[in-house]
């Protein structure tokens, strides 16, 4: 009876035991289990709706929104900088086929742009850079849009998306610190102004202009400059190309010596070979630890020329003109020297080719994009500003049999690039006249920027530089101090303490005026170089607003008047047959002695007064007002030789000078 009474009781106690074991292990169980996944993130936003007015414009559709901004680092009441990031949209709503597209936007802001998706700066700028007085985007890799026609309206091959972020100053939020303008840049369309919508959108529909006289829309016109750089594709294959590299200079003056052609490769390619130029540097390792030696590994690299990214191209010498493996082409190997078609047509140019392999996924024939970045340099010569490879309608070259036909290339880009003036130059000018002992000398710091640099202890960069006697002209700067003190002391003038720095250039122009009388005048140009470099075929102009139509003659140069910018005032100059090379700064006979004796040129050079007999020479039409050496502008001095101390300085300076020209050339 006990135990039937306990029975029940034992069953709760079993069944409450077995229930919290089995709640233990569930819960032991269920620690071993992993967690359930996240949900999944939500999908990113997706491009912003379509403008009701881009579905209106049937043209090409140009808008620029600005998206957000904050402000930033440093805290500066004056000029305080702010983050701001953007989009500009292309959307190609017209019939044909945008090609490489160029949309210029007027930043107003003092805007840096530090980064730009699906888009490049048409002049090469690389970013971060200032974009304060207006920039031009170029598509890249797209450079083209097509038509809804040629996609079915597939608004992701018609549109172009550049998101911009930058840095601009001054507009503080919620105001919105929109560009004045936008527009494209593309030849045959016309573009109203630009107008806001919903205070952060710049918009504006762009159609084809009636005007236009260039032809066909769809293809790139040619663009003229400076300088122009093809690049034709001549041998396509599936994994490599050849390509023809042309460069041609057209600026009357302008010209290169020993250049320097560089580019940048945006998808890993590399050069294996090269004919008519050679890479600067050979070398292969970038490609051997790289993602190249990996998909080529059947490759031998020993072989490969250039594997840099930004590989720098220069000229073979004339030895190599006749070599079989890299020279037998057209306008190669000539040291590296472009002359200006002014003074040789048939040396304007320079022609290469290399052999270019590609990497996945541009395995294809037709997957082919030009490097970017080009840059052209020379020694001694203008700096140039290149801007993006732009396609353009295809080359022509003789064909290779002798038949009387062309052959096209596969694909052409043109790089365009403009002369832009150094700060500082590398050349400079001195001033003097028969009616003034004292020559005008090459301006205090005229080749290099003294202010960029520490204040310097030994002499003054700001003090002007000291009149010379005429002899000084043919002795190096650093010897000069001795006869520029006499000379001051001579003529009662005060001497600076510290006493100017030099001009610091390798070549100095002295511009002596040597008559003027009724129906007509003389000058006399003497070139130096206190450098440590030859010039062969070196060249020198002057612009003379007044007085170059009346020229006459140079007497011991190849002297002509060139327009330039449509203007006949420059006379260009070029030294005789077997008197073209102007020499480097030597040692004299005896250097424990005498001064080192410069390189130098000199002619005389007449004038009329014909078409302008009211001509001022004396009073300033006489002298330059621009001289360029090798194409660079050179520095002026600010003052012109006064008229006093009449008919001393004529004399001496028509003897002395020839007499140290003949006992350099005796020295040497």
């Amino acid at each position: 009876m006990i135990l039937m009474g306990l029975a029940p009781k034992l069953f709760i106690l079993l069944s409450l035991f077995t229930t919290i074991q089995l709640t233990s292990s569930q819960q032991r169980f269920n620690d071993s289990t992993p967690p359930p996944p996240p949900p999944p993130p939500p999908p990113p936003p997706g491009p912003p709706p379509i403008s009701p007015d881009a579905v209106l414009c049937n043209g090409v559709f140009l808008s620029y929104t600005y998206s957000t901004g904050t402000q930033i680092k440093p805290n500066d009441t004056k000029s305080q900088p702010y983050r701001f990031e953007s989009v500009i949209t292309v959307l190609n709503n017209g019939r044909d086929e945008l090609k490489s597209w160029l949309v210029f936007v007027g930043f107003a802001h003092k805007e840096i742009l530090v980064s730009a998706s699906n888009a490049i700066l048409e002049d090469g700028s690389s970013l971060p850079v200032s974009v304060e007085n207006g920039t031009t985007f170029a598509g890249y890799p797209a450079a083209d849009l097509k038509s809804a026609i040629m996609t079915a309206g597939d608004v992701t091959q018609m549109e172009a998306r550049v998101e911009l972020v930058g840095t601009q100053f001054g507009v503080a939020p919620p105001d919105v610190p929109l560009p004045k303008n936008i527009t494209l840049v593309n030849d045959g369309w016309s573009c109203p102004k630009a107008t806001q919508r919903d205070g952060n959108v710049l918009e504006v529909c762009c159609m084809p202009d009636p005007k236009n006289e260039t032809g066909p829309i769809g293809v790139k016109r040619r663009q003229k400059g400076d300088l122009t750089i093809m690049y034709d594709i001549i041998r396509p294959y599936a994994s490599s190309y050849w390509a023809q590299v042309t460069i041609e200079n057209h600026n009357p003056l302008g010209r290169l010596d020993n250049w320097d052609l560089s580019f940048e490769w945006m998808k890993d390619e590399f050069i294996f070979q090269t004919k008519g130029a050679y890479p600067s540097v050979v070398d292969s390792s970038a490609c051997i630890d790289g993602p190249q030696g990996k998909y080529y590994s059947g490759v031998d690299f020993s072989n490969v020329l250039s594997c840099a990214r930004r590989p720098h191209i220069i000229d073979l010498p004339l030895t190599k003109y006749n070599d079989s493996n890299l020279g037998l082409k057209p306008y190669c190997c000539r040291n590296g020297t472009i002359l200006s078609p002014s003074m040789d047509p048939t040396k304007s140019k320079s022609v290469f080719q290399m052999e270019v392999y590609k990497m996945p996924p541009d395995l294809n024939i037709s997957a082919i994009a030009p490097p970017q970045g080009w840059q052209i340099k020379g020694n001694l010569n203008p700096d140039y500003k290149c801007g993006s490879p732009v396609g353009v309608s295809l080359s022509e070259f003789p064909d290779p049999s002798g038949l009387p036909s062309n052959r096209t290339a596969f694909a052409s880009w043109q790089v365009v690039c403009n002369i832009t003036q150094p700060k500082p130059p590398s050349c400079c000018v001195s001033f003097s006249s028969y009616l003034n002992d004292s020559i005008i000398p090459c301006n205090t710091c005229a080749c290099r920027d003294c202010s960029s640099e520490r204040v310097d202890q030994t002499c003054s960069t700001n003090s002007p530089a000291l009149l010379l006697p005429p002899q000084a002209l043919l002795i190096p700067f650093e010897n000069r101090t001795k006869f520029a003190t006499s000379w001051a002391e001579l003529k009662h003038r005060k001497v600076p303490s510290p006493l100017p720095c030099g001009d610091s250039c390798g070549v100095s122009i002295n511009w002596h005026l040597t008559t003027d009388y009724r129906r007509g005048w003389t000058a006399r140009i003497t070139i130096f170089n206190w450098g440590g470099t030859n010039f062969a075929d070196w060249s020198a102009a002057v612009e003379l607003k007044n007085a170059a139509p009346d020229f006459e003659k140079a007497y011991s140069f190849n002297a002509t008047t060139v327009a330039v910018d449509g203007k006949n005032t420059t006379v260009l100059m070029e030294g005789l047959p077997g008197l073209n090379y102007l020499v480097a700064e030597v040692d004299a006979k005896n250097p424990s002695k005498d001064y080192r004796v410069p390189g130098k040129q000199q002619s005389v050079i007449s004038f009329t007064k014909k078409l302008n007999p009211g001509i001022k020479v004396r009073a300033g039409d006489g002298f330059p007002t621009k001289v360029f050496f090798n194409g660079q502008e050179c520095s002026l001095p600010s003052i012109l030789p006064s008229n006093g101390h009449k008919g001393r300085v004529s004399t001496f300076l028509l003897l002395v000078l020839p007499v140290f020209a003949l006992l350099s050339l005796i020295w040497v």
